[in-house]
């Protein structure tokens, strides 16, 4: 019986885990390469699951950012418009 291919590769060592999360935390190379390793064929399994892991989460926090944006600017706003005299506009 024959071992399927991701067993056949050395796991990850601790360097490459320290390069992989120094090259995550780039602003923009970042997410540009967690995206390559999460879709290419060639990453190592782990690295792969990690850095959709790591989409998902940065995904997640990005709507829960602009959710709270929206609600703290349409708050802002509301504010805003009670005091405007509207007919002033017609």
């Amino acid at each position: 019986m024959e071992m399927p291919p991701e067993f056949k590769k050395p796991p990850m060592t601790l360097g490459d885990w320290i390069i992989s999360v120094i090259i995550k935390r780039l602003p923009l190379i970042g997410f540009i390469m967690l995206i390559v390793w999460a879709v290419d064929s060639n990453t190592d399994p782990d690295k792969a699951k990690w850095a959709k892991a790591e989409l998902i989460v940065k995904l997640i926090i990005f709507a829960s950012v602009m959710i709270f944006i929206a609600i703290i600017g349409f708050g802002v706003f509301a504010n805003f418009a009670d005091e405007i005299d509207w007919s002033e506009f017609d």
